[in-house]
């Protein structure tokens, strides 16, 4: 079905090509405006294909030089050319053949950052989804896989360095002027995974010796003079490699990887086959420069790209429908990594509060699709938090309804049988099958069925009998598309908490299955029955947020207080205490809209001091604690008809109500929780400074508040407490001198270095309020607001639409209006990032009747546009329709 947008792709449809492409030789020859690339690819037919069929080869605004068959020049009747498609007739029913496709591209004026393009005096590619399609005609699709010989002659002065996949053949002097290099990748991969680079970087190099003995060559590229803020990376790499030998058995293949990091990307980073292009912001960091969070996230993305070796790459994915197969495992590994490496429980912690804040509204709003979607206008679109987190989680549920040894054995019948495949979620959910003898069937409507599952819960204690009843009853909400479910099979962890905080062992539970202290629940109602407890036990349940699911659970606040105080589940202390908050930042938001005094349930602070204060339990996970449910929390659990100043003025009178009360241990907390010597970015330190910064914006609600948070900025020797301290004076404090002289003194500092002024860009477009708007149109005219670069966009631009609950939903609609313009701007350029950033508008139908209609005129005024890219307009036109 054809759209005035594209093409409607539907999972139903897809069927293997009529032709087997064998190899992939491609010739380079690089200029910023014209550069020529000659493409030699050797077919055959496929055994059973339809013998007359042509070959159809995928473009995206290519112009065609020249075509060959075998070398002889094709006769123009032979072929339709147009600059999205080449179709080539007549060609040989069984013999191969070699078709050699040459093309001049533009690399200077690819602003879309997808194909080839040049930046800062660096070429580079970026090829998923669908972006070798605009560097030559091929087959671009990823079940189409064939080793590839790449040769990139480019001049020597201004590009010493020429990089493409696989291992290094050789090179040298070409002719006046020009130098070549030869890579082959012996691996078959699909197009998506090929990159090329060249220009002049610097390099950090260093080794890694494999389980088997083998050395490999790392090397990391950056620009000049940025070589030491590498190293954190480098050390990632190497323990991201020996950690998935140990944990899954996988050994790196190649002689060499390699990581380019550049300015100007549109994603975080991609797996290339043995050349993973990054942006810098994963790849730089030192103490002056980068925050905590930023070395945890380096680490992680530098691990998830390795991972992909494996899971993306040796194994990758049929079609762009099974593009969970890829990242939602992958994921699943990183997360696993990061929680090795790091506090496990804080890592899941932050990973649910990513899930909730960013993946329950798309399942809750317009933009829902199931994990593996079955139909799509623009793949790009679907690179998506369901795909990622949820795919994630799904993988997660695998681990623990099979225990983590089954795991393993269903992940390694996957590597033995599947590798150099293109497959699907059903080879992989097969795997599992097969090891453990289980019937999947019913457990993969997590890949198909969207929305986010409501589980809701009653207990009951009989004295009598000392039996424990549970009751569940499930239910999946209707969806875009999809508008009846089927249950789901949820594994919910769960302890028996005794008044000691000792766990309570029944003598057996009836009702279904239960593995491991995990309930299955499968039907749409259940009920559980835990019997010989004798006495009253807290239920502690989803622990460990081992389902992705809305838990609908009356539990008094003395229970959640006592799991709060005992459970050895440091997440579900930590849910406990969430769920403690909740009704008072609810009621505090209501009351807030309703004009009336906001209160604060005693028991509530004194559960959070407590364990503010608790000196046993880590430093980071204190942290977790006192960071309370953010505005967008608040506003999900409301559920609708949100009023954004409502839920800020309640959320901060909850706070104040805090600090108040908590005065002395907040106090306690900024002396102790200092870091003394030099600068370490390990989980331990980090955890104290996360705690002491806690601490701090607390105490900025009291008097002296912006004192000492000045104080804090002027004394900070590290960037996490700079612009933790830069935070609280900006967010708190906006109209202050002191406020304004301090990000007055941050700009000046570090004018020259773009990843932390993007960190001076978001700071301020956070600031809460209706001032802010104004605010971020004249920093659009500051001259180091750069329009072009990606991360500078999504720092000012992205930053304030989707995380300034205030400044963005203005009751006037301006905040819409603004983000309207602004789409409508980059969309010509860059449409993928327009795409993402209008995805900040997903969850408008919440809002209250005035601000939801401005919301829906602004999107209204988006889809009316003349031209829009298929991007934006598969978003806009997903967002408003009934």
């Amino acid at each position: 079905m054809r759209t005035d947008t594209g093409q409607i792709v539907h999972l139903a449809d897809y069927r293997p090509t009529d032709f087997i492409l064998e190899r992939v030789d491609l010739t380079f020859e690089l200029d910023p405006t014209a550069t020529r690339l000659e493409a030699r690819l050797i077919f055959h037919r496929r055994d059973g294909a339809d013998p007359k069929a042509p070959l159809v080869l995928d473009g995206d605004e290519l112009t065609l030089a020249e075509l060959r068959l075998d070398q002889n020049e094709l006769p123009a009747a032979q072929f339709d050319v147009t600059p999205d498609s080449l179709v080539i007739r007549d060609l040989p029913e069984a013999a191969p053949f070699e078709v050699t496709v040459i093309t001049i591209i533009n690399p200077e004026a690819n602003g879309q950052l997808m194909g080839l393009y040049r930046t800062n005096g660096v070429y580079c590619t970026q090829c998923e989804a669908e972006g070798f399609r605009r560097i030559t005609y091929f087959p671009d699709r990823p079940d189409v896989l064939a080793p590839y010989t790449v040769t990139i002659i480019a001049d020597k002065a201004t590009n010493p360095v020429l990089l493409s996949n696989g291992n290094f053949l050789g090179g040298g002097n070409y002719d006046e002027g020009r130098h070549f290099a030869a890579w082959f990748d012996p691996f078959p991969k699909p197009s998506y995974l090929f990159a090329l680079v060249a220009g002049d970087l610097g390099i950090v190099e260093d080794t890694f010796t494999t389980m088997s003995g083998r050395e490999v060559a790392l090397k990391i590229y950056v620009e000049h003079g940025k070589e030491p803020r590498a190293a954190y990376a480098m050390d990632a790499l190497k323990r991201s490699m020996r950690w998935d030998e140990e944990r899954f058995g996988r050994e790196y293949d190649l002689d060499i990887f390699m990581i380019v990091a550049v300015s100007d990307f549109n994603m975080g980073a991609m797996e290339n086959k043995g050349l993973n292009v990054f942006n810098d912001k994963y790849v730089l960091a030192d103490p002056e420069t980068a925050t905590d969070q930023d070395y945890a996230n380096i680490e992680a993305i530098i691990a998830h790209e390795y991972f992909h070796n494996w899971t993306g790459n040796r194994i990758t994915c049929r079609d762009w429908f099974q593009l969970c197969l890829k990242e939602g495992l992958t994921v699943y590994r990183d997360h696993e990594f990061s929680a090795d490496q790091r506090s496990r429980a804080v890592k899941r912690i932050a990973e649910v509060r990513h899930l909730k804040s960013e993946q329950f509204p798309e399942d809750a709003g317009p933009l829902a699709h199931p994990v593996r979607p079955t139909t799509y206008r623009e793949i790009n679109n679907f690179y998506t938090t369901t795909v990622y987190e949820k795919g994630s989680e799904v993988t997660r549920m695998i681990a623990t309804i099979l225990g983590r040894d089954r795991f393993k054995q269903g992940m390694d019948l996957y590597f033995e049988r599947h590798d150099g495949d293109a497959a699907t979620v059903e080879d992989f959910v097969a795997c599992f099958a097969e090891v453990s003898g289980r019937d999947l069937t019913q457990f993969s409507r997590w890949y198909h069925q969207a929305g986010t599952p409501m589980v809701t819960a009653s207990a009951e204690y009989d004295a009598a009998s000392r039996s424990f009843v549970l009751t569940l009853e499930q239910n999946v909400p209707p969806t875009p598309g999809q508008s009846v479910k089927e249950p789901m099979h949820i594994p919910l962890s769960f302890a028996l908490i005794l008044d000691n905080g000792s766990i309570g062992e029944p003598s057996s539970i009836t009702g279904g299955e239960v593995t491991d202290d995990v309930l299955h629940l499968t039907e749409r109602h259940q009920t559980f029955t835990f019997s010989g407890i004798g006495a009253r036990p807290v239920l502690s349940l989803n622990r460990g947020f081992s389902a992705p699911i809305n838990l609908d659970f009356r539990q008094t606040p003395a229970d959640l207080a006592h799991i709060a105080r005992h459970d050895s589940d440091l997440f579900a202390r930590w849910q406990a205490l969430t769920d403690l908050a909740l009704p008072n930042l609810l009621q505090a938001a209501r009351d807030a809209r309703d004009g009336k005094e906001i209160t604060c349930d005693p028991a509530f602070l004194a559960a959070l001091l407590e364990v503010a204060g608790d000196g046993n339990l880590e430093p980071a996970f204190r942290a977790q604690a006192l960071a309370l449910p953010s505005e967008a929390d608040i506003a999900r659990e409301l559920g609708g008809n949100n009023d954004p100043d409502a839920i800020h003025a309640g959320r901060q009178a909850i706070l104040a109500h805090l600090a108040r009360e908590g005065a002395a241990t907040f106090e306690a907390l900024f002396a102790s929780m200092r870091t003394e010597g030099a600068f370490t970015p390990d989980a331990a330190s980090a955890g104290r400074r996360a705690l002491r910064n806690s601490a701090l914006s607390y105490l900025s609600y009291l008097d002296g508040g912006v004192a000492r948070a000045a104080d804090a900025f002027a004394s900070a020797d590290n960037m996490t407490d700079m612009t933790q301290a830069l935070t609280v004076l900006a967010h708190r404090f906006p109209g202050e001198a002191a406020t304004a002289n301090a990000l007055g003194a941050f700009l000046k500092r570090f004018d020259d270095n773009p990843l932390v002024l993007d960190k001076w860009f978001s700071i301020q477009a956070t600031i809460p309020g209706v001032a802010t708007l104004a605010r971020v149109r004249a920093l659009m005219e500051d001259p180091h607001f750069v329009a072009t670069n990606p991360n500078r966009v999504r720092a000012l631009i992205g930053t304030f639409a989707f995380a300034n609950p205030t400044g963005f939903n203005r009751k006037d609609g301006e905040g819409y209006r603004f983000l309207a313009r602004q789409i409508l701007a980059i969309d010509p350029r860059n449409p993928q990032l327009a795409a993402r950033i209008l995805t900040s508008m997903r969850s408008w139908r919440s809002l209250e009747p005035t601000r939801a209609e401005h919301a829906r005129t602004a999107l209204g005024e988006i889809s009316a546009a003349a031209s829009l890219s298929t991007d934006v307009r598969d978003i806009v036109e997903r967002m408003i329709q009934d």
